[in-house]
């Protein structure tokens, strides 16, 4: 599972069973139940493993938001039976909406819809994941 943390909403991402391709799930508030709504998905989903992506500056240094995710990873960590694992996230809300864009999607359905941009980001953080790991197991 990816997800993509937000102060307001988490987009989350699921793999194929082979974890060949990820796809946008869904998004979720990030409220109090945010964690277990997360818990509740993973079990029905059978899912493996979480990747969470950490915003790191351009520079790929821990900022204040960083911190923030950190402690999110410590609490799922803590919560679920699971591998979490953080995953460089830089520029995938960027990519997610030029991907939007190029899809026919309008402006004004970007703006109404931020939600799909989030899952759309929790996608590209999993697929990132999966083609670097992917890659490393064959070399």
């Amino acid at each position: 599972m990816g997800v993509d943390y937000g102060s307001q909403r988490i987009g989350l991402a699921l793999s194929d069973p082979l974890g060949i391709i990820a796809q946008p799930l869904e998004t979720i508030p990030n409220d109090p139940n945010t964690v277990s709504a997360i818990v509740k998905l993973s079990s029905q989903q059978g899912v493996v493993g979480v990747v969470v992506g950490m915003p790191l500056n351009l520079k790929g240094e821990i900022g204040a938001k960083a911190k923030e995710v950190e402690a999110f990873i410590q609490t799922l960590k803590e919560n679920l039976d699971i591998d979490v694992v953080c995953w460089d996230e830089r520029f995938t809300s960027t990519i997610a909406q030029h991907t939007l864009r190029s899809m026919g999607t309008t402006k004004r359905q970007r703006r109404e819809d931020k939600g799909r941009i989030d899952a759309m980001a929790a996608a590209l953080i999993l697929q990132s994941f999966l083609d670097r790991t992917k890659h490393s197991r064959t070399c």
